[in-house]
């Protein structure tokens, strides 16, 4: 007889924040040798081929059964998940990485002021609270490296050399990145309550891989010519944060808002510069720390405004 737990939202979101802080640093060491959509495709390649066997053999009738409306949501949710790694991933080619975490760090305000109209769900005053003190504080931690704070003093870069020429280019894509992460968030709160977390996440994934495939090809890349060490990182980067991480925001989509879960992924910095202390011997700045001080507030801030009233949760089974 099989047995079901619950699953706490803040225990799995914060499980899912710790799995999708380790992309960073997994994706800095494959880029030492292999292109971002070269990691992107392999991500999402590696981490459909993994789930594939078990869903294909315990949920083949539940695949077959799925209307055709439903279908095609979940092509453009794959085809947006797909093009927001290609789009972030390859920003940071372009751009310093304080540009592109504030500017893709946008995500959340996007499904906010989007919901209403595509999922018809009213944002809660304290849930845009909660997304507007976290975005503040995502800022704050992209400053880090865009700002010098010295002598009570903070000197920034000017505009034109964090928006102009090929630093242009790397935030328009980081914002693309935004803007599709939002999209792929909104589709699965739509679809999520009608499907099986395994045959979602298998689907989507399988589609944003093949979008991400045939974008490599269009580049003139390929899978084959890089360091076994390379395929490792690449393969940590489908189990951890993909398979792990954003599997487990995809099993809270049936419960709670999209909104709130999009919120829950700013929770990454945090997690990033944590890591990049351990792994990286990176000491996290004032700023780094201020910033993710609000972040984790504004997560707070939002979550006790879903737990005064909370739909039942799917269980897992084990």
């Amino acid at each position: 007889m099989k047995k079901a737990i619950e699953v706490s939202p803040i225990l799995g979101l914060c499980f899912g924040i710790l799995a999708v802080s380790t992309a960073s640093i997994f994706i800095r060491f494959a880029q030492g040798q292999a292109p971002s959509l070269v990691i992107a495709a392999g991500r999402l390649s590696i981490a459909t081929l993994l789930i594939a066997p078990f869903v294909l053999i315990r949920s083949w009738g539940e695949i077959k059964s799925i209307p055709r409306r439903t279908f095609g949501l979940l092509i453009i949710a794959g085809l947006f998940l797909g093009l927001h790694f290609a789009t972030w991933i390859t920003s940071l080619e372009f751009t310093s990485v304080a540009s592109s975490v504030v500017l893709v760090a946008t995500a959340p305000l996007w499904v906010a002021l989007l919901s209403p109209v595509f999922l018809k769900e009213k944002i809660n005053k304290i849930v845009f609270l909660g997304l507007l003190i976290s975005l503040v504080g995502s800022v704050i931690v992209g400053l880090n490296s865009a700002c010098d704070f010295t002598a009570g003093t903070m000197a920034c870069k000017s505009f034109e050399s964090l928006f102009g020429g090929r630093s242009f280019i790397g935030n328009l894509l980081a914002l693309a990145g935004a803007l599709f992460s939002g999209g792929y968030l909104i589709i699965g709160r739509k679809v999520r309550s009608n499907l099986s977390l395994p045959v979602y996440t298998f689907l989507v994934y399988g589609f944003a891989a093949l979008v991400l495939i045939i974008l490599m090809f269009l580049s003139g890349t390929s899978f084959t010519g890089y360091s076994p060490s390379t395929w490792i990182w690449i393969v940590l980067l489908a189990i951890v944060p993909q398979l792990l991480g954003h599997s487990t925001f995809n099993y809270f989509l049936k419960s709670l808002s999209a909104a709130f879960v999009s919120i829950a992924l700013l929770g990454e910095p945090i997690g990033t510069v944590i890591l990049a202390f351990l792994i990286l011997k990176e000491s996290p700045s004032m700023l780094e720390i201020g910033g993710g001080l609000l972040i984790l507030f504004g997560i707070f801030v939002a979550s006790r405004a879903n737990y005064k009233k909370q739909p039942e949760q799917e269980s897992l089974p084990v």
